[in-house]
């Protein structure tokens, strides 16, 4: 029998974070809070600062409440909208985004902001309490979310902005970002970059500026002029980004996304596309000419769920899409789902 006083201490440690689960009558994820525990106690024998344990320990808290504050909803589509504190009431981009937010609303989306001033009320004045979820910041100079979503169960407060991006991107199906300062700046590159880098399933984004405004032009001029030209990101890489100062063409924009397509997963190698409606065979064939690029090997074919999508019934009723996607493209998903949109066969939009 081995002596446990000779087990290397993360396998001690593992053990009983294993036993602790056991008296707590935990069932579902044993493995995922089990490897939670047992990487707190691991953080003990490490001998770290306690400073380190502080925002280890506030961070899961936080991230707690936000997961509770947002469970009851997770069945219902979502936009965050990003946008300055600072924008004042007569600003036309307030009024921009309070009608855009309004007609999401209309549609049976939520609206998530950052629950602060400006931009973010007038989301939320748009989309009207009922429709609005808030994630706020604690800092010194603002005490409480707006009158909106202030006392609201649909409202967490943050201390960290990590935590607090993570979970103003986490749950949406879309976004719009107006114009703002460094804050909606650090958001609106951190959603680029997602989707550039793959770390984020694809999205439509939509930076709404007002009517006959520069802000995002005068943006995406310093990215061709500053950036793609030194070969730091590619020429293209805005291209899944709708400018535009039109309320009516960026809510098309989030909905059309998600006329056809679905969601996707890989499996292994392979990447999984849902639909809504299965195309016809003439249409994957175009699919094959337009993208048969994008792929390591094979065809795009239309077929069943997979077998590990069939043992985690993971939305066997949808039509599929299946191909060898090379990962190194992921950036022209976006090209690929519009082109699945497009299909005569999709639903109408």
């Amino acid at each position: 029998m081995t002596d446990p006083t000779l087990e290397p201490p993360t396998t001690s440690v593992a053990r009983e974070a294993t036993a602790l689960i056991e008296r707590l009558g935990i069932s579902a994820n044993r493995d995922l809070i089990t490897e939670i525990v047992t990487t707190a106690g691991e953080l003990g024998q490490d001998g770290t600062d306690r400073l380190d344990l502080k925002i280890t320990a506030s961070a899961i808290d936080e991230m707690r409440d936000a997961f509770l504050m947002f469970a009851p909803y997770k069945d219902r589509p979502k936009v965050t909208i990003f946008g300055s504190a600072r924008t004042a009431a007569v600003d036309p981009v307030y009024v921009q985004t309070h009608d855009v937010a309004r007609s999401l609303a209309d549609a049976g989306w939520m609206v998530v902001t950052g629950a602060g001033p400006g931009i973010m009320l007038a989301a939320m004045e748009g989309a009207g309490p009922a429709q609005s979820i808030g994630v706020s910041i604690r800092l010194p100079f603002e005490s409480r979310a707006n009158d909106v979503i202030h006392d609201d169960p649909k409202h967490v407060s943050m201390k960290y902005f990590f935590t607090r991006k993570l979970m103003l991107v986490k749950e949406s199906k879309g976004f719009i970002a107006v114009p703002g300062g460094f804050g909606t700046l650090d958001e609106t590159l951190e959603l680029l970059t997602l989707q550039q880098t793959g770390k984020a399933e694809p999205t439509p984004i939509v930076l709404l500026d007002a009517p006959g405004g520069s802000f995002w032009k005068g943006f995406a001029s310093f990215i061709d002029d500053e950036v793609a030209s030194r070969g730091l990101v590619a020429a293209d890489d805005l291209d899944r980004v709708l400018i535009t100062d039109d309320p009516q063409a960026a809510l098309e924009e989030i909905l059309g996304f998600w006329r056809n397509y679905h969601s996707l997963r890989w499996v292994g190698k392979r990447l999984v596309i849902r639909l809504h409606a299965a195309p016809t065979a003439a249409e994957v064939a175009r699919l094959n000419e337009q993208f048969g690029d994008r792929l390591l090997e094979g065809e795009i074919v239309a077929r069943g769920p997979l077998a590990a999508e069939v043992s985690s019934d993971d939305h066997l009723d949808l039509a599929r899409l299946v191909m060898v996607y090379d990962p190194f493209k992921v950036g022209d998903l976006h090209r690929l789902i519009r082109a699945i949109n497009a299909l005569e066969s999709a639903p109408p939009g």
